[in-house]
């Protein structure tokens, strides 16, 4: 397994800000289409915040294609939809065309909509074995927790579908998730992380501390390019411990 490659950046807008220009040389490097998965959370936010505001005239969105590693079984107007998240701040926006836009169907009955983005994924994305995100973007939970495989169902890393129905363990809230062997198929990977909440797992599973392989976020390892931490400074503040 390759050492992951760790970033490391004063705050949350220098972390975006650096981000931005490695998504944009990725897309650069890639013939066709540039198909990207991507997460919920407050930190993509601020991403799409900062490309909004910075970059929305820097990219060619006719050619980016939108997915999501996992979203919230809810309609996409509700406030927990990633979809709904992501098209608040980013997609209305900027000039991507409705068909490049592949949300999940959160609204539909969980085991449904994982069968339908699954075989969204295959049609669109295979290459005669599994679907290949060109990038994949994570974030990490507090508990371990990436996607939304969690700690207490982590079995469904290794599912042999594209997409699982996972169970948060605190609400019982459902939730439509991409498996180990899409994201860990992906020619990139990066983890986005800030704040000092996340310290101890960051440190923990950089260090491989004993009993890290529990959680789902060790288990990501991309079998065709390096693996990406970007991280501002609270959250990787205990790593030298």
């Amino acid at each position: 397994m390759k050492e992951p490659k760790v970033l490391i950046f004063d705050n949350s807008e220098k972390l975006v800000e650096a981000f931005t220009h490695h998504f944009m040389s990725l897309m650069s490097l890639t013939d066709g289409d540039f198909h990207v998965a991507l997460s919920g959370g407050s930190t993509p936010k601020i991403w799409f915040e900062e490309l909004v505001k910075n970059h929305k005239d820097d990219i060619d969105w006719k050619k980016v294609h939108f997915f999501w590693g996992d979203e919230r079984c809810v309609p996409p107007d509700d406030e927990d939809s990633n979809y709904g998240m992501a098209k608040k701040h980013l997609l209305d926006h900027i000039s991507i065309p409705e068909q490049n836009v592949h949300r999940i169907l959160g609204e539909l009955i969980p085991e449904e909509a994982a069968e339908l983005y699954g075989e969204e994924l295959f049609e669109i994305l295979s290459q005669g074995t599994i679907p290949i995100f060109d990038l994949v973007i994570l974030g990490m939970g507090d508990d371990g927790h990436t996607a939304s495989i969690f700690p207490h169902q982590i079995e469904l890393w290794d599912s042999e579908k594209y997409c699982v129905v996972a169970t948060h363990p605190g609400s019982g809230q459902r939730r439509i998730s991409l498996t180990g062997k899409v994201i860990n198929g992906a020619r990139s990977v990066a983890f986005l992380v800030t704040g000092d909440k996340k310290a101890d797992k960051v440190m923990e599973i950089l260090h491989s501390k004993e009993g890290s392989n529990s959680y789902p976020v060790s288990r990501v390892s991309p079998e065709k390019s390096n693996l990406y931490w970007f991280l501002d400074k609270p959250a990787a503040s205990h790593i030298s411990e």
